[in-house]
């Protein structure tokens, strides 16, 4: 019965974390275009 417990809340808590891995990439990726986003205007100004 205990085992079959902590197999359970293991379960859930690898579950939950792979919402947050998941959250964590998109917040990567919105900065990676942010930057990219800047250094294509920069190059832009220098350019001109």
């Amino acid at each position: 019965m205990k085992k079959m417990l902590i197999i359970s809340l293991t379960a859930l808590s690898l579950l939950s974390a792979c919402n947050t891995i998941q959250g964590v990439g998109q917040d990567l990726s919105a900065a990676g275009e942010g930057v990219a986003h800047t250094a294509e205007k920069t190059k832009e100004k220098i350019s001109k």
